[in-house]
């Protein structure tokens, strides 16, 4: 019920995606993602790297997480040297369909 209010507030004109987040410890977050315009999804690989760099600059976690998701773990690393964030984690089809043009 919350992430619909947040998505479509007056301080989002375009809408956002939310994202509900508990740290379980600082290696293993958690999240839940309402996805705009699409509602609750399985995953979203971009918010869970956006919520590690988050959660190291709020000393919250290290530097390298695993992040769960309802979709599945995935982990993040957020690398010194380069500061550069790579995401690590299964890729499986969740629907197979066909559309008639």
């Amino acid at each position: 019920t919350v992430g619909p209010r947040i998505e479509c507030d007056a301080a989002f004109p375009a809408k956002t995606n939310v994202e509900f987040v508990q740290v379980l410890s600082r290696t293993h977050l958690k999240m839940k993602v309402w996805e705009r315009g699409a509602g609750p999804t399985l995953a979203c690989g971009t918010g869970a790297c956006a919520l590690l760099v988050a959660a190291v600059l709020g000393g919250l976690a290290e530097r390298t997480a695993t992040v769960s998701l309802p979709g599945g773990d995935l982990l993040i690393d957020w690398r010194e040297d380069s500061n550069k964030v790579y995401m690590t984690g299964p890729a499986v089809p969740v629907f197979d369909g066909v559309y008639r043009i």
